[in-house]
């Protein structure tokens, strides 16, 4: 009986120890330096998106960053924006640093659509996901690309100036970045229209490169050798008030109309006191945010569309 009972308080302590060894779920071991921790878990969760943009010197890229920081903080995302300053080996050169920081989607809006290719197949090569956003690129792969419908946007500009002009006049048209699909965009549709009337002229085509300074000297130098000159189509708002400037300096405005693109404030400011004609209002907030809820699904592993477009709308007053 002895024997029965020390061999019975051998086992219950040996019972004892096991349980004392072993630590319940949730215990300091488990949160700490394990697999599954919350803090891990919950920084596994969070989606890091970069932003390469072809330059904060314009109003309309600083609205559509603002557009998406502020919508990636309301997702709870982590957002890293890089400004290009409109060189295109700046940008390949930070998206090839963005890459570097474990980020899961890359939002980009290129500076030229050729060049940006090389950095949109390395992030295709790291299995990243790419979004181009306002421009589209010549090649990579991309899974989505959002902006407004800027072919639309030149047609929209030029019935407003064969309609103002009553289908007669000459027309400079102030072109933006070479290379860059908005350029190419734009100018295709405003040739869609002024090319079918027989009474519309293009005097003068030339690149500012989407910079107001430009736009006024290349304006300048148009004015030089153009005898007649009825109406100016800007591929964006920053030219076209650039050759406001220049049509100003040489008493021409009251009769020269301009038409610019972007609607940026300083172009609506100038539209509703008389000095531009029309712009064409894109909402680039609008852009950044649907930017951020695509980067979300395809993170997601959701399907969204090929392409995603924004409104557009011609301000004339």
């Amino acid at each position: 009986m002895t024997k029965w009972m020390k061999a019975l308080g051998i086992f219950a302590l040996l019972l004892f120890v096991v349980a004392c060894s072993t630590e319940p779920p949730g215990s300091s071991s488990d949160s700490e330096g394990g697999d599954g921790g919350e803090g891990e878990a919950s920084g596994d969760d969070t989606v890091t998106v970069g932003l390469s943009i072809s330059t904060l010197n314009n109003p309309f890229f600083v609205s559509l960053r603002d557009g998406a920081e502020a919508a990636a903080e309301e997702s709870g995302y982590e957002i890293t924006t890089v400004d290009a300053q409109n060189d295109p080996a700046t940008q390949v050169s930070d998206i090839e640093d963005l890459l570097q920081q474990d980020i899961d989607v890359l939002l980009v809006n290129p500076t030229d659509s050729a060049a940006i290719v090389s950095a949109i197949e390395s992030a295709n090569d790291a299995g990243i996901p790419v979004i181009t956003v306002d421009r589209t690129a010549d090649g990579g792969d991309i899974a989505t690309h959002i902006a407004s419908d800027n072919v639309a946007g030149g047609e929209m500009a030029g019935q407003f100036i064969a309609d103002e002009l009553g289908e007669e006049g000459s027309v400079v048209e102030l072109e933006g970045i070479p290379g860059a699909s908005a350029t190419r965009e734009r100018g295709e549709g405003f040739h869609n229209i002024v090319d079918g009337i027989d009474g519309i002229e293009v005097v003068a085509q030339q690149s500012a490169n989407f910079d107001r300074s430009e736009g006024l000297t290349v304006m300048e130098n148009i004015l030089q050798g153009t005898d007649s000159l009825d109406a100016v189509f800007a591929h964006n708002d920053e030219m076209a008030l650039g050759a406001v400037q220049a049509l100003e300096s040489q008493g021409m405005l009251e009769d020269v109309m301009v038409v610019g693109f972007d609607a940026t404030e300083d172009a609506q400011t100038a539209v509703s006191e008389g000095r531009m004609a029309a712009t064409v209002a894109q909402q680039p907030e609008l852009i950044g945010e649907e930017a951020i809820t695509a980067a979300g699904q395809v993170v997601a592993g959701e399907d969204v569309e090929d392409f995603i477009p924004v409104e557009l709308q011609l301000v004339t007053e």
